[in-house]
């Protein structure tokens, strides 16, 4: 079975909405090369990525358009399946996406239940909480950004269920972000 990996840029404080602070790891001079290596592993590990449609739309809108993008990104997004959790988007004009419309659960279930390597869902808060509510999620990747905001959406919000974790990684990067690694125990 496929896990189901929740990757977020988190502030220190617990904020996931992009901003501007999600700038502060691309420092002048500052050396990148330890997060773009974990980043470039995380991405081979995966094959499908998840996301709710909001956060599908801004991607889609962004990464197609990058052509002199070095990260890797843009390719790895191209070629993976992007599964978009929707119930309005009718055209996803983006190659090797699926529409998922069904019951939440038995969605994500099915796709976990298909061969492959791991499904990363990033951003896309509403959706993770509800992935989370619904204990479909094998490990949490928080890539923590040294900044603290005081508001702004919350990955763990009100959340009443979210499964006790284990950390399994702690890998501190040149730029200050820190990876904290969770699985469930």
């Amino acid at each position: 079975m496929r896990e189901l990996i929740v990757t977020e840029n988190i502030t220190v404080d617990g904020v996931v909405e992009a901003a501007e602070w999600f700038d502060v790891a691309n420092a002048a001079g500052v050396d990148q090369s330890d997060l773009i290596g974990t980043l470039h592993a995380h991405m081979a590990d995966s094959d499908a990525v998840l996301f709710g449609r909001v956060s599908f739309e801004e991607m889609r809108g962004y990464w197609p358009k990058q052509t002199e993008d070095t990260s890797g990104v843009t390719e790895h997004l191209n070629k993976a399946t992007k599964y978009v959790v929707s119930s309005t988007l009718q055209d996803p004009e983006w190659e090797n996406t699926v529409v998922l419309r069904g019951p939440l659960v038995e969605e994500i279930r099915a796709v976990k239940d298909q061969p492959g390597k791991d499904i990363v869902s990033t951003g896309s808060i509403q959706l993770v909480r509800a992935l989370i509510a619904a204990d479909l999620v094998d490990e949490y990747r928080l890539f923590v950004y040294p900044v603290v905001l005081g508001t702004g959406r919350r990955l763990f919000e009100n959340a009443t269920e979210v499964p006790v974790l284990r950390l399994v990684e702690t890998r501190p990067f040149n730029s200050g972000v820190v990876l904290l690694r969770y699985r469930k125990a």
